[in-house]
Order: structure tokens, then C-alpha cells, then sequence
């Protein structure tokens, strides 16, 4: 198995379950739970795959994705009333799977040649935007966009802090886990830390 491909399988594995832990809190079937896995597991890597042009998808050359995220939702349903507090277990794992996911996207766009900002891009695109359908699908506010939290931020930074290291590392997973590495601390450091970035108030209107 490649390292992209290692990169993708692991990704897919752990944003399924964020996938199947946010069906558990609506209290879905397990056809419920299977279909938000399966959405919050390849949507970020299926739109990678079509901006780039990719063909076939991922998911569709490689069904055991699918597998792989089913089997994840299937764990989940079984399990997740072990959970004491799913929430919180949900927002950490989501955070490592961003981790898997911005190097794995990352990766599949140095392999195609694209240029660095197209390779930032994707990198970012493939760690947020599972989490995103998942979210809206579910009704439920966007982690991506809850108000001031390193998110979209974090995988941006990581995906570019790998880009930037890539040309002094001749060993190609170093720049990887770099970029795994930066997406993880500032996601883990909002959460742990509270950190945030400035948020946008409006000035209330002159009488």
C-alpha cells in the first residue's frame, strides 16, 4: 500500500466515525448512521478528485473506502452509547481526522504535479470539506464556521507549512507529517487553549 493511499484509508477511517458519532447524537438508524459516514468520510477527498480532474474518484477505484467507512459506522453504533460524552469525543476525534486528511489531500496534489497553491488548495479542501456536509446534511452548525475556532485556519496552515517545507526534504513524507503535524497543534490548541482568531464586530450606527 502507497503512503497516499495509507494517508487516505486513515483519514477515511477516522472522519467515519466523527461521521457515525454525529448520527449517534441524533439518534439515526444504522442506514442513518452508514450514510453519514460514508458523506463525512469521502466528500472532502470526492471534491478533491473532481476539481483535479481525477478519474475515477478514489472511493470509486478503491471501493474498500466505502467498506472501510461503513464498517467504521457500524463500530460506532454499536459502541457509542460507552461514550460519556460523545461531543467532546467527537470534536477531538474530528481534529486528528483534519490531521490525516490535509497531508492525504495534500499528497494526492504534489502527486499530480499541481503547483503550490493549487496543492494548498486541496489539501484544505479535502480536510474540511467532509465535516462541512456532514454538519449541514445534520442541521447542525458547521464546525468549520463556528465563530473564531482554528479550523479552516489550521488546515490551510498545516497544507501550506508542508508545501513550504517540500523543497528541502528530499524524503517526501517529511513534508507530510509536517503539515499533519502544524494542522493538529493549532486545531488541538483551540481547543485545549482556546485560541482563536479575531473576529469581525460591527460598529453600531451613529445616531
Amino acid at each position: 500500500m502507497t503512503l497516499l493511499a495509507l494517508l487516505d484509508y486513515a483519514s477515511v477511517f477516522v472522519f467515519a466515525l466523527t461521521g457515525a458519532l454525529v448520527a449517534s447524537r441524533q439518534q439515526l438508524d444504522v442506514v442513518g448512521f452508514a450514510f453519514v459516514a460514508c458523506l463525512t468520510a469521502v466528500g472532502g477527498g470526492t471534491l478533491r478528485d473532481v476539481l483535479l480532474d481525477r478519474n475515477p474518484i478514489f472511493w470509486i477505484a478503491q471501493p474498500g473506502y466505502i467498506a472501510v467507512a461503513c464498517a467504521a459506522a457500524v463500530l460506532v453504533y454499536l459502541t457509542a452509547h460507552l461514550f460519556e460524552s460523545r461531543l467532546r469525543t467527537l470534536i477531538w476525534l474530528d481534529s486528528f481526522a483534519l490531521a490525516v486528511a490535509v497531508p492525504a489531500g495534500m499528497g494526492v496534489a504534489l502527486s499530480l504535479g499541481q503547483p503550490p497553491l493549487v496543492v494548498v488548495l486541496m489539501g484544505t479542501i479535502t480536510g474540511c470539506m467532509g465535516g462541512l456536509l456532514r454538519d449541514v446534511v445534520l442541521n447542525d452548525v458547521p464546525v468549520v464556521l463556528r465563530q473564531g475556532e482554528l479550523y479552516v485556519t489550521a488546515a490551510f496552515a498545516g497544507a501550506t507549512a508542508g508545501t513550504v517545507a517540500r523543497p528541502f526534504f528530499p524524503d517526501a513524507i517529511i513534508p507530510l507529517l509536517i503539515c499533519a503535524a502544524v494542522t493538529w497543534a493549532l486545531r488541538a490548541g483551540s481547543l485545549a487553549f482556546g485560541w482563536r482568531l479575531p473576529v469581525y464586530r460591527s460598529t453600531p450606527p451613529r445616531s
